[in-house]
């Protein structure tokens, strides 16, 4: 029988070799692409045999979600950390340096972002090891839906009337409302659906340099969209250079 030491032993060190698979095939992405990202390749790079990696996936697929999980963490932990930077900030100023650090992570760390947003994202009827991807994937989420909720709780934003949307994108907008709890209407989830998918669509435009062909600064088309998203939000836009960052209290 296994004492407490021994397993806590065993836990660690299986802890530390998955640290190492996710490292090797985090080099292997930016390196030589999605493609060379295989059980074997890892298994590989560390020294092992692919049926040794299978102790700690059960396949490709698992270890596909489970490195993509470590990805939404780290970016997640970026933005939640210039959020905490920022919290005495108005909150303009704040969701504006949120974005900021979003476009600062994934133009830095292209492969990765490509990684994450180039696949089909799970759904929450997902389970076994596509859930903690959908998990690591909703909190990255909730990190800027928590910042338009307090900015609708503070006075609102404009949003279209209910009976001005088609009825199956009501539906849809009324059922993911119920999902997630209702933090706000339907359509002024809808207002905040609209602008993280321009933010996100710009965003893999640049990564994926599918507007390299007319831009090679793309700086100010990216502060032109905040500018929009702040008009979207009822918020006064100010460029990255109006204000220094300002320490949590």
């Amino acid at each position: 029988m296994s004492t407490p030491s021994a397993t806590s032993r065993r836990e660690r060190l299986r802890r530390t070799t998955l640290r190492q698979i996710h490292a090797v095939a985090r080099k292997l992405l930016v390196t030589q692409g999605s493609s060379a990202v295989t059980i074997n390749a890892v298994a590989r790079e560390m020294g092992m045999s692919g049926p040794a990696l299978y102790r700690y996936y059960s396949g490709y697929d698992e270890l596909v979600a489970d490195v993509t999980a470590g990805f939404y963490r780290e970016l997640a932990g970026t933005v939640e950390e210039t959020r905490r930077t920022w919290a005495a900030a108005p909150a303009a100023r704040r969701l504006l340096a949120m974005c900021r650090a979003l476009r600062g992570w994934a133009i830095t760390h292209c492969a990765e972002f490509g990684w994450m947003f180039a696949s089909p994202a799970p759904s929450p009827a997902d389970s076994g090891f596509e859930s903690s991807r959908y998990e690591a994937g909703n909190e990255f989420e909730k990190i800027f839906l928590g910042e338009i909720v307090k900015i609708w709780e503070a006075g609102g934003f404009p949003v279209p009337r209910p009976e001005d949307l088609a009825p199956s994108l009501r539906a849809q907008l009324d059922a993911y409302s119920a999902r997630i709890g209702e933090p706000m209407p339907p359509a002024a989830l809808h207002v905040f659906l609209s602008a993280w998918t321009r933010l996100y669509g710009l965003l893999c435009m640049e990564v994926m340099n599918q507007l390299s062909f007319a831009y090679t600064d793309f700086e100010p088309v990216f502060e032109e969209c905040l500018r929009d998203l702040c008009g979207m939000f009822a918020l006064a836009y100010e460029p990255p250079s109006a204000a220094q960052p300002r320490p949590a209290p």
